[in-house]
């Protein structure tokens, strides 16, 4: 193990060894533990391309402090969103998140190995999978159309970064069909999912804009992620998915408000 690997892997443990000290922040509605269930899907894809960048040199400080604050932050959620389902269906399935995301934080804390990539990243489709249902559960129960639409934008937090790492993957040396057919579908739900957001009745004058502005960057993403064979612009591609990620937190946090009132 190298220095900086060294390094990072003791910073990932003092982070699991404190977490236990932090308190819960309590989730007091629905919207809101929908937006963080489904946020934890967007986390389990980061953590791969994080994992891959740091693998590559790419933003390797940043990189690092990303990988640290989503495992961070992973673990916070779903001890938040425990306690706030303490029995019942939700907390069964949360439990079935929790031991899959044990073996897949298991590893995205030991140090960066290139032949321990794709197990990760099939440890974050378990784990992705998982966590989708944990928020289907809390949307059905919600009944609300405004609950669907905190599911469906923060799904679209997940889809930049599921582009993100299948894109690192691929520039980092794996090839598979199953990487290129999960990119294409990661593509067309996006646009649909967008399309979808865009004809809510319930959007603002604020959240039209700020799809518009998402619709910009995903456009400026997609041009990024079809480049020619073997040719690869890893840095291009994870600023862009990034920055999509942040607009569409910010939307996703404007529908929960949305829901809060409808909620009341």
């Amino acid at each position: 193990m190298n220095n900086i690997n060294r390094s990072l892997y003791l910073s990932l443990l003092l982070v699991i060894v404190l977490l236990p000290l932090q308190s819960y922040a309590e989730i007091n509605s629905m919207s809101s533990a929908i937006n963080k269930a489904g946020r934890q899907r967007m986390l389990s894809q980061q953590i791969v391309a994080t994992y891959c960048q740091i693998g590559m040199d790419i933003k390797k400080s940043k990189s690092q402090t990303q990988l640290i604050n989503a495992i961070n932050l992973f673990d916070e959620q779903l001890d938040e969103l425990k306690h706030f389902r303490a029995t019942g269906k939700i907390n069964k399935q949360l439990e079935k998140v929790s031991s899959l995301w044990l073996p897949m934080k298991k590893v995205a804390v030991s140090s960066i190995n290139k032949d321990k990539a794709s197990e990760l990243r099939d440890m974050a489709e378990d784990v992705l999978r998982a966590s989708h249902k944990v928020v289907i559960m809390l949307q059905d129960e919600s009944g609300s159309i405004s609950g669907r639409l905190v599911n469906i934008s923060g799904r679209q937090r997940m889809l930049s970064q599921r582009l993100s790492n299948l894109y690192m993957l691929q520039s980092w040396g794996f090839k598979s069909s199953q990487y290129s057919g999960d990119y294409s579908q990661a593509i067309n739900e996006f646009k649909g999912a967008l399309a979808e957001l865009k004809g809510a009745s319930i959007n603002t004058e604020t959240l039209h804009k700020k799809l518009d502005k998402a619709r910009r960057e995903f456009a400026i993403l997609e041009r990024s992620l079809h480049q020619k064979d073997g040719e690869y612009i890893p840095l291009m591609v994870k600023l862009s998915a990034d920055k999509l990620l942040v607009i569409m937190n910010d939307i996703t946090g404007n529908y929960e408000e949305l829901a809060n009132i409808y909620e009341e």
